[in-house]
C-alpha cells in the first residue's frame, strides 16, 4: 500500500477495514503492550481482569478470546482458573502472544467452530475493528453454550460532559503522541478516531439480546472511558 489505510482523514470502511486492521496490528504489535500501560496508566489491566471477574464462570471453563491481540485477556482467564484460547486476525500480535493459550489467526466474524462450543467469550478493545459487528454478536450466539457467558470491552463515551472533554483530548491529542514517539505515530491516530464506528449501548444491547443473550447489560468503567458488555446465552 503507497499510503497506509489508516493513515487518513476517511476511517477505510467494508474490506478496506479488514487489511487496514490486519496490517495496522501486525504493525503495531512489538510495542502495543508497552503503550497500552503507558496511555492508560495500566488501568488496561483493571478493565481485564474485572470482565474476567464478572464473566463469573466455573474453574475450568473453555473461552475463547477474540481479537486476543498479544494474549493479556488470556493470561487473565487462566489465573481466574478457565482454559482460554485465543483468536486474532492478525499474525503479529498471534506472534507476540506470551500467555501460552492455544493460537487460532482467523476471522473472528467466521470462527472455525461447531455450535455451542464453548462456555464463554471476551474480547478486548476490538468491537470498533469489526466490520460487521450484529454478525459477530450472531457468531457469539453461535459458538457459546446456553448459559454461557461473554464480557465484552472497548473505549467508551462519557455521559460527563467533563469527563467527555477531558477524554477527548487526552486520547485525541496526548495518546498520538505518545504512539508516534514508542511506535507508530499513524495507528495511534487512527485508534481514537475509530470510536467513531461503535454504534450506541443501546444498539449493541438491542443486537446482543437478537442474537441469544437475552439478559444482556452494559457498564461505564472508569467514568465511561471505558464500557463493557456482558450476557448470557439463553
Amino acid at each position: 500500500m503507497s499510503k497506509r489505510a489508516w493513515d487518513s482523514e476517511a476511517l477505510p470502511q467494508g474490506d478496506d477495514k479488514v487489511t487496514a486492521v490486519r496490517q495496522m496490528f501486525d504493525a503495531i504489535a512489538p510495542r502495543y503492550d508497552l503503550v497500552n500501560r503507558i496511555m492508560t496508566f495500566r488501568l488496561d489491566v483493571r478493565w481485564r481482569r474485572k470482565a474476567v471477574k464478572l464473566l463469573a464462570l466455573p474453574a475450568d471453563s473453555t473461552v475463547i478470546d477474540l481479537a486476543s491481540g498479544t494474549g493479556d485477556l488470556c493470561t487473565d482467564l487462566a489465573r481466574a482458573g478457565q482454559r482460554p484460547l485465543s483468536f486474532d486476525i492478525s499474525f503479529g500480535m498471534l506472534a507476540a502472544d506470551r500467555s501460552g493459550a492455544p493460537r487460532v489467526q482467523t476471522d473472528i466474524l467466521r470462527l472455525p467452530l461447531p455450535d455451542h462450543a464453548v462456555d464463554g467469550a471476551t474480547c478486548g478493545f476490538a468491537l470498533r475493528n469489526l466490520v460487521e459487528l450484529p454478525r459477530f454478536f450472531e457468531e457469539l450466539g453461535r459458538v457459546v453454550r446456553p448459559g454461557g457467558r461473554i464480557a465484552l470491552l472497548d473505549v467508551g463515551v462519557p455521559r460527563s460532559k467533563i469527563i467527555r472533554w477531558g477524554n477527548n483530548i487526552y486520547f485525541g491529542k496526548v495518546v498520538p503522541k505518545i504512539g508516534g514517539l514508542l511506535s507508530d505515530g499513524a495507528a495511534y491516530r487512527y485508534l481514537p478516531k475509530s470510536i467513531a464506528y461503535l454504534p450506541p449501548p443501546a444498539k449493541m444491547l438491542q443486537d446482543l439480546r437478537a442474537a441469544g443473550f437475552a439478559d444482556a447489560q452494559h457498564h461505564q468503567l472508569s467514568g465511561g472511558i471505558t464500557q463493557l458488555l456482558l450476557g448470557t446465552r439463553s
